[in-house]
């Protein structure tokens, strides 16, 4: 799938979010999306899809069939789990079979018969990853898939991205949290000031050991850091907060030098 000089903006006299952007997708890859807060993320995502039209530029030669998660799946639906999951099975062609599969897979066979609009924004989640996967898409688009997830689900799914990725197929995903950062063969891409960059690849974990490092700054300057981080590879949690300060582990494989070096940068 090629993406080619793709340009896009919301409105005639709003400015462009992403400009000449281009990327070549391979059958196989695993793509991670990173990138600031309000950069383009979703909205490069939604376009991959085929959700939104460029402006300017293609996207070619896109899969038949795409299965897209979005970041808040919308559960005000007079649906059940099950009627819901079964009209989509049916709008897309495929047998009600694969709705038992994947509700078991994801943990969420206790949620098909509770009414969508009753959900918890994790078990929403759950529905909504399920109805991405109920056809075998070649190209799987996911935002930020692992929000409000349990321990079990966030563990499993890794696996079904790589068994998507197994079958020749395309996965792109926005990971804020950093859980795809030890996946074998991941790309990574940065979408900043309206570009799509490929990042170097991070390190295979048995080469180099992961770093896990305490910092603690001025609450002034942590949502700028903390985009940085993560955008360079680092998962970060946030653990405490002391007058003025947020105090936070940043995790990588060259977490030390990198949160020295962003962290000099922000100050300067």
């Amino acid at each position: 799938m090629r993406i080619a000089s793709l340009s896009f903006r919301y409105g005639r006299h709003d400015p462009w979010i992403l400009s000449d952007a281009g990327l070549v997708l391979d059958a196989g890859d695993v793509v991670e999306v990173t990138g600031p807060n309000g950069t383009g993320k979703s909205t490069l995502l939604r376009l991959v899809a085929g959700l939104l039209r460029p402006v300017r530029g293609s996207i070619e030669e896109r899969p038949r069939v795409v299965g897209y998660a979005p970041e808040r799946f919308p559960s005000d639906q007079p649906f059940t789990v099950a009627s819901y999951l079964r009209h989509m099975a049916a709008v897309r062609r495929v047998s009600t079979e694969s709705i038992g599969r994947w509700s078991e897979r994801l943990g969420m066979d206790h949620l098909l018969g509770q009414r969508l609009p009753d959900l918890s924004k994790g078990s929403a989640h759950k529905v909504g990853l399920a109805q991405a996967l109920l056809a075998e898409p070649g190209l799987l688009v996911l935002d930020e898939p692992f929000a409000g997830l349990d321990a079990a689900t966030r563990a499993e799914l890794p696996r079904i991205i790589g068994e998507v990725g197994a079958r020749g197929g395309i996965v792109v995903v926005s990971d804020h949290q950093g859980d795809l950062r030890a996946f074998p063969g991941l790309r990574r891409c940065e979408v900043r000031d309206g570009a799509v960059r490929e990042l170097e690849p991070v390190e295979e974990a048995g080469e180099t050991a992961l770093t896990v490092l305490e910092v603690a700054v001025a609450a002034s300057r942590a949502s700028d850091l903390v985009d940085r981080l993560r955008a360079e590879g680092c998962a970060v949690n946030i653990t405490g907060h002391t007058t003025g300060h947020i105090t936070g582990h940043t995790t990588g494989h060259t977490a030390g030098r990198t949160t020295a070096r962003v962290a000099g940068e922000a100050a300067e």
